[in-house]
């Protein structure tokens, strides 16, 4: 299979992008990939960690630089972290190494499902919710851009999203 077969996952936290590349990766019969946990396996340090260490720069090279090496994987899907996309770099390599599938998700549904996880360094502030709609402004017309299929996941199980994402990439 060439790289056309990949998958990349993008859109914002709480999306379901790593559930839904999971339930995705079995059905089109792919190996998973996650970027977030790749960083995390390579550096023995969680997300959380590396943010208050390194910064958010230091961890969107650490983003990038594994965003190159697993796209070069063959017949892969990839559940990719929220902020991906804001490297002009990565929106190429994400566009020219696969499908790109933007799990798209309203700013309520966003912080429905990050409310209690206390592993999104974005989100440990004062009014989450407020740093949400300033993310999604900012991003939705990159994820937009970027993405080859837009699926809505408000409302939705993941397996519904997953069977729906399996349709729009079998019809292509």
């Amino acid at each position: 299979m060439a790289k056309a077969d990949n998958v990349f996952l993008i859109g914002p936290m709480g999306a379901g992008k790593s559930t839904i590349g999971r339930l995705l990766a079995a059905e089109l019969r792919l190996s998973l990939y996650d970027t977030d946990k790749a960083i995390e396996e390579r550096c023995g340090a969680d997300i959380p960690w590396i943010f208050d260490v390194e910064g958010e720069a230091g961890f969107r090279v650490r983003e990038s630089a594994m965003l190159e090496e697993l796209s070069g994987e063959n017949s892969i899907v990839l559940a990719t972290g929220g902020g991906i996309i804001m490297a002009e770099k990565n929106r190429k390599i994400l566009r020219s190494r696969g499908k790109v599938v933007y799990l798209r998700a309203s700013v309520d549904q966003q912080s429905e499902r990050t409310a209690r996880d206390k592993r999104r360094p974005l989100l440990q502030t004062d009014d989450p919710r407020q740093v949400l709609e300033e993310l999604m402004a900012v991003r939705d017309p990159l994820y937009m851009a970027t993405a080859d299929v837009v699926v809505n996941t408000d409302g939705r199980s993941p397996r519904d999203v997953a069977l729906e994402i399996a349709r729009e990439l079998g019809d292509e």
